[in-house]
C-alpha cells in the first residue's frame, strides 16, 4: 500500500469569534490545511456505515474512566503547606543543583574561551552571582529597554542608578556571552556524531532541559482535564531543528510540544528535534501525544483534548486503552472518520444543527453554528440541554439573540482545551526573551519563562485554596526578581556626591557687598525650612551644611 499524503494543521489560535468553540486560523482550505506532510501508511479500518443521527435520537454514551491519579492533583509538599515567598516556590525549579551546573559549565566555558584569544575579563561565577544574574534578567523583562547596554547608560536623561549597584556592566555581558549549560568537552565529542544514531542535537541544554522538565513534574500534579498543544519559541538562528509555521503569530523559531493543566501550568514539554529514532510509525501526532501523556506520572482517567493536528481515531482508541478519555476536533478524510451521506450537514443547514453519528466507543458529531464544526470524544454523550446565545437577523432587518443548542463535547473543550494559549499568554508578560544569535540561550530563557510562570500558577493555587487575595502577575515577578538580587523591593538608589551631587554657594559671587551677601546669598533649606547658604549643584534645593545640621546628606541618603 503506498504512502498517503494527508493535511497537517500547523498554526495558531485565532479567537473564539462568534462559533462558541476555539478553532485555528485557514490557509484557504476548508479544513484548515497550511501544508501536506507525508505520513506513513495507517492500518485500513472498518468503514462506519449508516446515516447521521440527530440530537432527539437515543445515544449511549460509554462509562467514562474512573480519575485515579498517582498524587493529590494540586500543588505537592511541601510547597502546599504555610504561604511560601516568590523566591522559595523559584528555587524549587532553579534550585541548587540547576545553579551549580550552570556555574560549572559556564566557569568552563569562559576558560575555554579566553583560550582561543577572546578578549574580557573573568572570574568564577558561584551560585549566588548565578542568582543575581537570573535577578538582573528579571528586572530587565519588566523594564524591557531596548538593549541590554542601555540599562547602563551615563549621562542621559534616560540614565538608570539601579543595574550598576547590582553589577558593572561588562561584569553581566561576560556572563551572558559565556552562559552554558553542558559540559563544552561533551560538546566536541557529541558534534563528531552529527549524522549517526548517537548524536543528540539537544545535547548543549540537555542538562537544564531534563532537570527542569522533572521538577515541573515533581512540584505540581494536574487536575483531571489537560490539553496538548505546540508552542513556538522566536528564533532566526541558523539551525536544523528551526521550523517554519506559516499561519503562526511567531512563523520562525523553535517549537514545542506542551501539555498543560486548565490553570495554564506547563507539565511537561518536547522540543522538536525532526525524525526521531524512536518513532512508532504512527504519525508524529500519535507519539507527541503518547509521550506527553504518561500513565505511569499521572495514572488514569484524565482526559486529554487536542485539536485536529493530533486528533486520530487510531489515537483516541490507543488512549482508550491506557485508561484515558479523549476529545478534540477533527478534519473531514482521516483514516477512520466516518463520512455517510444521509443526513448530512450542507450549507444549508441551519444554525444549532446537530448531527452525530457512533462508532463503538469513539463518538463524531458536527454542529453548524457559523460554519460546520467536526468534534470527536469517547467520553461524552452527544447532548445533555446545553445552549448558546448568538446574534440573528431578523425579517425586519433588525437582530435578536436566539438560543441555539450546542454539543456536550463542544462546551467542555472550549472550557479545557485552553491551557496552553494560558500557559502563552503569561510566558510572553514581562518575557524574559531577548534576541539572540545563540539558539541555547533562546532555550535558556525559555526555560526561565517557564519556571517564573509555574512559579506564579503555583502561588495562585496556594492562595485560592486559602481563601486568600494573590499577587499580580508583574507584582510576583518584582517581588522574586529583588529577592533574587538580595535588595528590599521598595527601596532606592542611594544617591552620593559622585553622582554628580555637590553642595555650591547660593550666592552667584558676582561682586556684591557685605551687606547684600547676608540676604541675597540664601536660600531656604528644603529640609530644616531654615536660611542657608548652600544648595545641591544638581538638585538645585536649598541644603544647610553645617556641624551640627546636615541636611545635604539626610537628603541625598533618604531622596
Amino acid at each position: 500500500m503506498p504512502a498517503e499524503v494527508t493535511y497537517v494543521v500547523e498554526n495558531t489560535w485565532s479567537e473564539r469569534g462568534r462559533s462558541g468553540v476555539r478553532r485555528r486560523h485557514n490557509s484557504g482550505t476548508s479544513d484548515g490545511a497550511a501544508r501536506f506532510r507525508s505520513r506513513s501508511p495507517c492500518k485500513s479500518t472498518t468503514k462506519v456505515t449508516g446515516a447521521w443521527k440527530t440530537e432527539a435520537d437515543p445515544d449511549v454514551a460509554p462509562e467514562p474512566p474512573r480519575f485515579a491519579p498517582k498524587r493529590s492533583p494540586g500543588v505537592q509538599p511541601p510547597l502546599n503547606i504555610g504561604n511560601p515567598s516568590p523566591i522559595e516556590i523559584f528555587t524549587h525549579f532553579f534550585d541548587v543543583e540547576v545553579l551549580k551546573v550552570l556555574c560549572k559549565h559556564t566557569n568552563m566555558k569562559a576558560e575555554r574561551n579566553l583560550e582561543k584569544g577572546k578578549k574580557f575579563v573573568w572570574t568564577e561565577i558561584s551560585p549566588q552571582e548565578m542568582k543575581k544574574y537570573l535577578g538582573m534578567l528579571l528586572y530587565m523583562a519588566v523594564l524591557h529597554l531596548p538593549k541590554v547596554r542601555d540599562f547602563w547608560r551615563k549621562d542621559s536623561i534616560f540614565h538608570l542608578a539601579f543595574p550598576a549597584t547590582v553589577m558593572p556592566r561588562d561584569r553581566f555581558l561576560a556572563i551572558y556571552s559565556n552562559l552554558h549549560m553542558s559540559n563544552p568537552s561533551e560538546d566536541a565529542e557529541n558534534d563528531r556524531k552529527i549524522g549517526t544514531k548517537d548524536y543528540d542535537p539537544l545535547h548543549r541544554v540537555r542538562p537544564l532541559y531534563d532537570m527542569l522538565r522533572t521538577q515541573c513534574m515533581t512540584v505540581y500534579h494536574p487536575r483531571q482535564h489537560i490539553a496538548v498543544d505546540e508552542r513556538m519559541v522566536a528564533t532566526k538562528a541558523r539551525l536544523s531543528i528551526k521550523q517554519y509555521m506559516k499561519a503562526k503569530p511567531t512563523k520562525w523559531g523553535l517549537k514545542f510540544f506542551v501539555v498543560a493543566d486548565v490553570n495554564g501550568y506547563t507539565i511537561d514539554y518536547r522540543l522538536y528535534t525532526g525524525k526521531s529514532k524512536f518513532a512508532s510509525g504512527k504519525g508524529l501526532p500519535f507519539d507527541v501525544v503518547t509521550s506527553l501523556v504518561n500513565k505511569d506520572f499521572l495514572g488514569s482517567g484524565y482526559i486529554v483534548y487536542c485539536d485536529n493536528y493530533y486528533t486520530s481515531p487510531e489515537l483516541f482508541r490507543h488512549l482508550s486503552r491506557q485508561g484515558f478519555g479523549a476529545c478534540g476536533t477533527y478534519r473531514q478524510g482521516h483514516v477512520g472518520v466516518p463520512s455517510p451521506e444521509e443526513n448530512a450537514v450542507d450549507k444549508r443547514s441551519p444554525r444549532g444543527t446537530i448531527r452525530w453519528i457512533r462508532d463503538g466507543d469513539l463518538l463524531f458529531v458536527k454542529w453548524i453554528d457559523t460554519r460546520e464544526v467536526s468534534i470527536c470524544t469517547n467520553v461524552h454523550p452527544v447532548y445533555t440541554g446545553e445552549s448558546v446565545l448568538r446574534w440573528q437577523k431578523t425579517a425586519d432587518r433588525g437582530n435578536e439573540r436566539v438560543t441555539i443548542p450546542r454539543p456536550t463535547a463542544i462546551t467542555e473543550y472550549n472550557k479545557y482545551m485552553g491551557g496552553v494559549d494560558t500557559s502563552d499568554q503569561m510566558l510572553w508578560t514581562n518575557s524574559v526573551h531577548r534576541k539572540t544569535r545563540r539558539w541555547t540561550m533562546t532555550v535558556f530563557q525559555h526555560l526561565l519563562d517557564v519556571a517564573i510562570t509555574n512559579s506564579y500558577i503555583i502561588h495562585k493555587e496556594i492562595r485560592k485554596s486559602q481563601q486568600r487575595g494573590y499577587m499580580t502577575r508583574q507584582t510576583f515577578q518584582e517581588q522574586l526578581c529583588a529577592q533574587l538580587l538580595g535588595v528590599p523591593l521598595n527601596a532606592r538608589p542611594v544617591r552620593t556626591p559622585s553622582q554628580g551631587h555637590f553642595p555650591v554657594p547660593v550666592s552667584d559671587g558676582q561682586g556684591h557687598d557685605r551687606s547684600q551677601r547676608a540676604s541675597m546669598g540664601r536660600q531656604r533649606c528644603t529640609l530644616c525650612k531654615r536660611s542657608t547658604p548652600w544648595r545641591c549643584g544638581k538638585c538645585g534645593v536649598g541644603l544647610c551644611l553645617q556641624l551640627d545640621r546636615n541636611c545635604f546628606r539626610m537628603y541625598h541618603l533618604n531622596d
